[in-house]
């Protein structure tokens, strides 16, 4: 177990200390860059600012940000319970899963160290984007779980608050559907493709991601994935030669 899961320790600590590594380099947080790239894709629009203004976001909580809080905390149970569950079940899918999600966290890890990037929060609370409400964690307050929510607000002061290129809830979202999408019969397939693109539109809504941290998430997946398959099929290539 401990050889299994050591390398998912290491590279959580990574993400954990992501933050003081780039301080300790020296690497500046870049604050209008993505913000710039969303408005040149959207034709001088800020997504997350025109998505809240239409959604409303006011000191009532909307009956829809309660879904969308499940949909956001789905990125802290669904990668790592389906990886716990192959482990139990599958050894061989959960060391093609688990290549998958360590090479996914570790490009995350890097790019966070080497390219931090102000989330659209950050970038509002210091003026360098209209006023966006970071409301994440208040759907839960609302539907009486509020030890959920104080364990959200306790994680933001322990956890990077500029991981944000690309957006792993967005990529991890991705990865489980993708992993997973061979198995599926065709039916669920389609209905699978809900996840990443309510936890795309989450993330905007919420604040916590700019469209482009959610798209360079998406390539992300794409191009682990694609690394992982080659280096499989490399390997079974060798094995039966």
């Amino acid at each position: 177990m401990f050889r299994d899961w050591g390398i998912l320790v290491v590279l959580l600590f990574a993400y954990e200390y992501s933050r003081g590594i780039a301080d300790q380099l020296g690497t500046r947080v870049h604050r209008t860059a993505i913000r710039d790239v969303d408005r040149f894709l959207f034709f001088g629009t800020d997504p997350n600012v025109w998505v809240q203004q239409r959604f409303n976001v006011s000191p009532k909580v909307s009956w829809y940000e309660l879904p969308l809080a499940v949909v956001y905390m789905t990125h802290f149970v669904f990668p790592v319970a389906l990886a716990v569950i192959l482990w139990l079940r599958n050894r061989t899918q959960w060391l093609r899963y688990m290549r998958r999600f360590a090479l996914l966290l570790g490009s995350g890890v890097v790019t966070y160290i080497l390219y931090p990037v102000a989330p659209p929060w950050m970038a509002s609370r210091d003026g360098d984007i209209a006023h966006i409400s970071r409301i994440t964690a208040r759907g839960w307050h609302s539907m009486g779980l509020s030890t959920v929510s104080k364990v959200f607000d306790r994680g933001k002061e322990i956890t990077n608050p500029v991981a944000a290129l690309p957006s792993l809830h967005a990529a991890f979202s991705l990865l489980v559907v993708a992993f997973f999408f061979p198995m599926m019969p065709k039916w669920l397939r389609i209905v699978s493709l809900a996840l990443p693109l309510s936890m795309a539109f989450t993330l905007v809504y919420f604040g916590e991601h700019y469209v482009t941290d959610i798209l360079l998430g998406w390539i992300y997946v794409g191009a682990v994935s694609y690394i992982a398959t080659r280096w499989e099929q490399k390997n079974l290539t060798k094995k039966t030669s």
